[in-house]
């Protein structure tokens, strides 16, 4: 029927039509789901590749592996000093108590708090030479293995020399035995005749040419081995002393000249005793104290944040040595003298690093409930404002 096939395909088209529209709904979900799972995968990478760029920057600042193994290891003796500072500063640990027994003790007080601060200062002299006890034995075993690693060519060089040496040795031994086999046999008919006739050099010919060639090849083989070992003791004291003169663990022992002398007519007298490079350390310096006398914080925060970079800023300070240290030893005509005095002050102020590494713990310790209230405060810093003392 007409009708029937309209409705037919009247129905067929609505049919097609929800289909195409699924089909459409669908394919725009499949779109969306891998859009986001690529945005997932883009954030992730993105995630892994800021990961991997902090480590790098890490690894470059750093520096050298020791540089790596010394930070880690004074970054792990400034909580290990800070846990213990911690545990005797604590009421339970004995310094809280005897300084309020002190105040409130009169003078059993003051003689048991300096009891605890003697009992205090004798054990971090302990934590100290059993560090340094630590340090030392660890620079002894780096150093042995250094030694190990300079002379690892020569060593190898003298085992294969000692190796060929006792093949040839052992060589000679086969060809002794050969020779002296069919010499042997002939000793069987001349050994009765020397005995009856008393005729020595007719007796055993076969075991007294053998015995004769193995001494001989005994004693080169000795000879060799003492001329290898020697020659092995020279390239490594030759060794040790190229890294000695090598400079790249310390300041050198010498200054290097030239061969010719240099001539004093360069130097001309429009330029003589006028400052041209610029590099004027004293005004750096005297602006820094001029800044700390003009210092007016805006709160305790800020002296905590100044106290908590004061290591890095006195590391840069302690670099400007160690780099004046270098360059005197290797480009400015110095004497070496300068050069360890340098060195000297790099040491100092690496030990004051040292001690203002330890002032950041100390300062949070000390001030805990102050900063509690700036960085964790009661229902908001305004709320917090109400213990206004």
């Amino acid at each position: 029927m007409p009708g029937q096939h309209r409705r037919g395909s009247g129905t067929s088209a609505r049919h097609g039509s929800t289909a195409a529209t699924a089909g459409k709904t669908r394919s725009k979900a499949g779109q969306g789901a891998s859009k986001r799972a690529a945005g997932a995968l883009g954030k992730a990478a993105g995630r892994v590749g800021q990961v991997k760029a902090l480590r790098s920057a890490q690894r470059a600042a750093a520096g050298s592996r020791a540089g790596q193994r010394a930070q880690t290891t004074a970054a792990r003796r400034a909580v290990a000093d800070a846990r213990r500072n911690a545990k005797t500063r604590t009421p339970g640990g004995g310094t809280g108590s005897t300084s309020r027994a002190g105040r409130k003790g009169g003078l059993a007080g003051r003689m048991l708090g300096s009891a605890a601060r003697k009992a205090r200062a004798a054990r971090d002299s302990v934590v100290a030479k059993s560090r340094a006890q630590r340090d030392a034995n660890a620079a002894g075993t780096v150093a042995a293995k250094r030694a190990a690693v300079r002379k690892a060519p020569a060593r190898r060089v003298a085992r294969q020399a000692l190796r060929r040496s006792a093949a040839r040795f052992h060589g000679r031994c086969l060809l002794a035995a050969l020779l002296a086999l069919p010499v042997g046999l002939l000793g069987l008919i001349t050994t009765p005749i020397g005995r009856k006739f008393d005729v020595p050099w007719l007796m055993y010919p076969g075991r007294r040419l053998y015995w004769r060639i193995v001494r001989t090849a005994t004693e080169q083989r000795a000879n060799r081995d003492a001329a290898i070992r020697q020659q092995q003791a020279e390239q490594e004291a030759a060794a040790d002393a190229e890294a000695d003169q090598d400079g790249t663990d310390g300041i050198a022992d010498g200054v290097e000249r030239p061969v010719s002398t240099v001539p004093t007519s360069t130097n001309t007298p429009s330029i003589e005793g006028e400052h041209v490079t610029g590099f004027r350390f004293e005004e750096a310096a005297a602006e820094m104290e001029q800044a700390a006398n003009s210092y007016e914080p805006e709160g305790c925060m800020e002296i905590l944040a100044m106290v908590e970079s004061l290591p890095a800023a006195l590391t840069s300070v302690a670099n400007v040595m160690k780099i004046l240290a270098e360059r005197s030893d290797s480009e400015f005509p110095l004497e070496k003298q300068i050069a360890d005095n340098f060195n000297d002050i790099f040491g100092a102020l690496m030990s004051a690093v040292a001690v203002a590494e330890d002032m950041g713990p100390v300062f949070r310790q000390v001030h805990a409930q102050d900063i509690a209230r700036h960085e964790d405060p009661r229902n908001g810093h305004e709320a917090e404002k109400g213990w206004n003392v």
